[in-house]
Protein backbone atom coordinates (compact mmCIF):
# COMPACT_ATOMS: atom_id res chain seq x y z
CA UNK A 1 0.00 0.00 0.00
CA UNK A 2 1.09 3.18 -1.25
CA UNK A 3 1.03 6.37 1.57
CA UNK A 4 0.19 9.93 -0.16
CA UNK A 5 1.70 12.73 0.08
CA UNK A 6 1.89 15.97 -1.10
CA UNK A 7 4.42 17.38 -3.61
CA UNK A 8 7.10 19.78 -2.27
CA UNK A 9 6.49 23.40 -2.68
CA UNK A 10 8.93 24.92 -5.08
CA UNK A 11 9.26 24.35 -8.89
CA UNK A 12 11.12 20.95 -9.80
CA UNK A 13 14.18 21.05 -11.35
CA UNK A 14 12.59 18.54 -13.76
CA UNK A 15 9.34 16.77 -14.96
CA UNK A 16 8.83 13.76 -17.33
CA UNK A 17 6.70 11.00 -18.12
CA UNK A 18 8.35 7.80 -18.59
CA UNK A 19 6.75 5.71 -22.19
CA UNK A 20 6.70 2.14 -23.02
CA UNK A 21 10.48 2.56 -23.53
CA UNK A 22 11.11 2.77 -20.92
CA UNK A 23 9.80 -0.37 -19.07
CA UNK A 24 10.16 -3.83 -18.95
CA UNK A 25 7.27 -5.86 -20.47
CA UNK A 26 5.54 -5.43 -17.19
CA UNK A 27 5.13 -1.37 -17.42
CA UNK A 28 7.84 -0.83 -14.31
CA UNK A 29 10.44 1.63 -15.35
CA UNK A 30 14.01 0.67 -15.44
CA UNK A 31 15.64 2.15 -11.97
CA UNK A 32 18.40 3.13 -14.49
CA UNK A 33 16.31 5.20 -16.13
CA UNK A 34 15.42 6.90 -13.16
CA UNK A 35 18.71 7.27 -11.74
CA UNK A 36 19.73 8.68 -15.29
CA UNK A 37 17.32 11.64 -14.50
CA UNK A 38 18.10 12.02 -11.24
CA UNK A 39 21.29 12.76 -12.13
CA UNK A 40 20.27 15.33 -15.11
CA UNK A 41 17.74 17.07 -12.20
CA UNK A 42 21.30 17.15 -9.86
CA UNK A 43 23.38 18.21 -12.51
CA UNK A 44 21.12 21.23 -13.68
CA UNK A 45 20.79 22.62 -9.89
CA UNK A 46 24.78 22.28 -9.70
CA UNK A 47 25.64 23.57 -12.99
CA UNK A 48 23.90 26.76 -12.21
CA UNK A 49 25.45 26.93 -8.72
CA UNK A 50 29.12 26.56 -10.80
CA UNK A 51 28.26 28.53 -13.55
CA UNK A 52 29.19 25.79 -15.87
CA UNK A 53 29.76 22.53 -16.59
CA UNK A 54 30.37 20.09 -13.93
CA UNK A 55 31.05 16.11 -13.36
CA UNK A 56 29.37 13.68 -11.26
CA UNK A 57 31.72 12.39 -9.34
CA UNK A 58 29.73 10.39 -6.48
CA UNK A 59 26.35 9.37 -5.52
CA UNK A 60 25.64 8.86 -1.93
CA UNK A 61 22.62 5.87 -1.68
CA UNK A 62 19.37 5.06 -3.76
CA UNK A 63 16.73 3.67 -2.51
CA UNK A 64 13.46 2.81 -4.08
CA UNK A 65 10.62 3.37 -1.82
CA UNK A 66 7.55 2.64 -4.71
CA UNK A 67 7.79 1.54 -8.29
CA UNK A 68 7.08 3.48 -11.15
CA UNK A 69 4.58 2.83 -14.09
CA UNK A 70 4.49 4.03 -17.99
CA UNK A 71 2.07 7.29 -17.50
CA UNK A 72 3.81 8.01 -14.25
CA UNK A 73 4.47 12.09 -14.22
CA UNK A 74 7.79 12.12 -12.25
CA UNK A 75 9.06 15.45 -10.57
CA UNK A 76 12.48 16.05 -9.59
CA UNK A 77 13.26 18.37 -6.71
CA UNK A 78 17.09 19.33 -6.29
CA UNK A 79 18.15 21.12 -3.07
CA UNK A 80 21.95 22.23 -3.27
CA UNK A 81 23.15 21.47 0.57
CA UNK A 82 26.46 21.86 0.53
CA UNK A 83 29.40 23.67 -1.95
CA UNK A 84 32.75 23.24 -1.70
CA UNK A 85 36.11 24.33 -3.41
CA UNK A 86 35.50 22.56 -6.70
CA UNK A 87 32.35 20.54 -5.30
CA UNK A 88 28.48 20.91 -5.06
CA UNK A 89 26.37 18.30 -3.23
CA UNK A 90 22.64 18.53 -4.26
CA UNK A 91 20.05 16.36 -2.64
CA UNK A 92 17.32 14.71 -5.59
CA UNK A 93 13.75 13.88 -4.60
CA UNK A 94 11.86 12.59 -6.68
CA UNK A 95 7.78 11.96 -6.35
CA UNK A 96 4.92 10.64 -9.11
CA UNK A 97 2.33 11.34 -9.78
CA UNK A 98 -0.35 8.89 -10.89
CA UNK A 99 -3.64 7.72 -11.64
CA UNK A 100 -4.96 11.32 -13.39
CA UNK A 101 -8.63 9.64 -12.90
CA UNK A 102 -7.98 9.72 -8.80
CA UNK A 103 -4.77 11.62 -8.48
CA UNK A 104 -2.47 9.99 -6.29
CA UNK A 105 1.31 11.49 -5.60
CA UNK A 106 4.42 9.18 -4.00
CA UNK A 107 7.24 9.51 -3.31
CA UNK A 108 9.61 7.40 -5.35
CA UNK A 109 13.47 7.79 -4.00
CA UNK A 110 15.93 10.73 -2.98
CA UNK A 111 19.89 10.42 -3.53
CA UNK A 112 22.11 12.63 -2.86
CA UNK A 113 24.85 13.43 -5.46
CA UNK A 114 28.10 15.81 -6.05
CA UNK A 115 29.65 17.48 -9.10
CA UNK A 116 32.18 18.42 -9.26
CA UNK A 117 33.52 21.98 -11.83
CA UNK A 118 35.61 21.40 -14.45
CA UNK A 119 36.64 23.71 -17.24
CA UNK A 120 36.30 22.87 -20.86
CA UNK A 121 39.75 20.40 -20.47
CA UNK A 122 37.92 18.40 -17.64
CA UNK A 123 39.68 19.50 -14.99
CA UNK A 124 38.38 20.40 -11.63
CA UNK A 125 38.09 24.52 -11.09
CA UNK A 126 37.21 26.40 -8.13
CA UNK A 127 33.12 26.53 -7.86
CA UNK A 128 32.72 30.89 -8.11
CA UNK A 129 31.09 32.30 -5.12
CA UNK A 130 28.43 35.19 -5.18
Amino acid sequence: MTTPVKLPTGMPVLRVMPVPADANIHGDVFGGWIMAQVDIAGGTAAGRVARGRVATVAVKEFVFKQPVQVGDVLSFYAEVVRIGNTSITVTVEVYAERSPADPTVVKVTEATLTYVAIDPSGRPRPVPRP
